[in-house]
């Protein structure tokens, strides 16, 4: 069988817990992600509907699937909408979890770069250059600047954190 990751997949974590990042997953891909991530968690941070054959992807394969309604980080509700990925973020139950957008590029590069940055201690710098690797040198300003003052008062259970979490609140 012949594997094809979506769009833009990466692993975003790889310990005792997997997290992925990628764009939306099409037909082709839905062997990769059952056979080789067996996810338990997929997070879309986009602004489309879900379409009937991923619906019938995620039924069949028991995949908790959450829809986190973005257009931009310049969305009037969006500390709200981070604030639910990160609260599914810090819970190991949920794993392993693929976040994923559109193309993979974008909205979904805030939230790695959200994760990166509150939950990982990554430097501003070393956040940038993964943010431009993943948006193809297409810089968005406003992303960049939203990552860097973005901040929660999200109050975690520390017995539920993944292994990589630093949680120093």
């Amino acid at each position: 069988m012949v594997y094809i990751p979506p769009l833009n997949f990466a692993p975003v974590v790889s310990t005792e817990v997997s997290l992925y990042r990628s764009g939306y997953p099409m037909p082709l891909n839905y062997a990769f992600i059952a056979d080789q991530l067996h996810l338990r968690t997929i997070i879309y941070v986009g602004d489309k509907e879900l379409s009937e054959d991923y619906n019938e992807f995620l039924t069949q394969h028991n995949i908790q699937y959450h829809f986190v309604h973005m257009n931009s980080c310049r969305d009037k509700n969006v500390q709200e909408q981070m604030d639910k990925v990160l609260r599914l973020i810090v819970d190991r139950a949920n794993y392993p979890i693929l976040i994923h957008s559109n193309k993979g590029k974008h909205r979904v590069g805030v939230v790695v770069g959200i994760i990166r940055k509150l939950l990982q201690g990554w430097s501003t710098t070393g956040i940038y250059q993964e943010y431009d690797i993943f948006s193809g040198g297409l810089k968005g300003q406003v992303d960049l600047e939203f990552i860097t003052m973005f901040d929660t008062e999200l109050i975690v259970r520390r017995d539920h954190l993944p292994d990589f979490v630093k949680w120093e609140r």
